[in-house]
């Protein structure tokens, strides 16, 4: 009979993690540049111990969620430091603990510091990992490869300069995971972040538009309510088991 219990709670323990994704995806269905992460599903494991040669469980290899980079639904702002983010295309930052981190959050303006910040305060970093500082009194614009440009308000006529580069990476050829903060990194840095080498594909931004969060909330309630009966039918089957050993024994007992 504990066979039989260990099996299904091992099966309702490893869908928990999941459940957890679908929820957090849930939640940040109006967030700037999400991505869902891919579902991780549980895969037969041989429990290893004496007395157990046939005993195999489900379980959760690996609780690191690995994104998903796919373009989202593009929303026009008419913002000359908005940008969408193309292909897999990503973003350097600064994250909270000072490392390099990586974001399709585009929702760029400037600090009172001078600094280009995304919506949440965190810094955009350029080339080379420094912040990007806008000159004062100037216009900023971002062109489609994510040159930075700046012109001076009081002389319209004379041409915008240079005056860094947005830190953008092709993610095709690289695993990003998502870490602790929403933010992103490359498969194996242990929440430490840093740079990674860009893929082999061209990186662009669209700018004076934003991408939007590309979860579904139809598509995710439907796989909670799917894993919500998954987990009543796993309690019935512990309880049904559970009456069926106290019946055993208690017929032992009249033997």
């Amino acid at each position: 009979m504990d066979r039989s219990i260990y099996t299904v709670l091992a099966a309702a323990t490893s869908s928990t993690f999941q459940r957890v994704q679908l929820t957090n995806d849930l939640a940040n269905l109006s967030t700037v540049g999400y991505k869902r992460a891919s579902q991780t599903r549980p895969s037969s494991a041989f429990l290893n111990g004496p007395g157990f040669p046939t005993r195999y469980q489900p379980v959760v290899q690996s609780r690191v969620e690995f994104v998903e980079i796919a373009q989202g639904p593009l929303q026009e702002t008419g913002e000359a430091l908005h940008v969408a983010m193309a292909d897999k295309t990503v973003m350097s930052v600064q994250a909270a603990d000072g490392n390099v981190a990586f974001t399709r959050r585009g929702d760029i303006s400037i600090s009172a510091d001078g600094f280009l910040e995304l919506g949440n305060g965190l810094l955009v970093l350029g080339e080379g990992g420094a912040p990007i500082t806008a000159p004062a009194d100037s216009a900023i614009s971002i062109s489609a490869d994510g040159q930075v440009f700046s012109s001076l308000i009081q002389t319209p006529d004379v041409p915008p300069v240079p005056i860094g580069q947005l830190g953008l990476r092709d993610a095709s050829a690289t695993n990003l995971v998502r870490r602790a903060d929403g933010l992103y990194e490359a498969e194996g840095s242990n929440g430490q972040g840093g740079d990674f080498a860009t893929g082999p594909n061209v990186t662009r931004v669209q700018s004076g538009a934003l991408e939007g969060s590309d979860s579904n909330a139809v598509e995710i309630m439907v796989n909670l309510l799917d894993f919500y009966r998954s987990f009543e039918t796993q309690m019935k089957v512990i309880k049904s088991i559970e009456e069926l050993d106290q019946n055993g024994s208690q017929m032992m007992d009249v033997v």
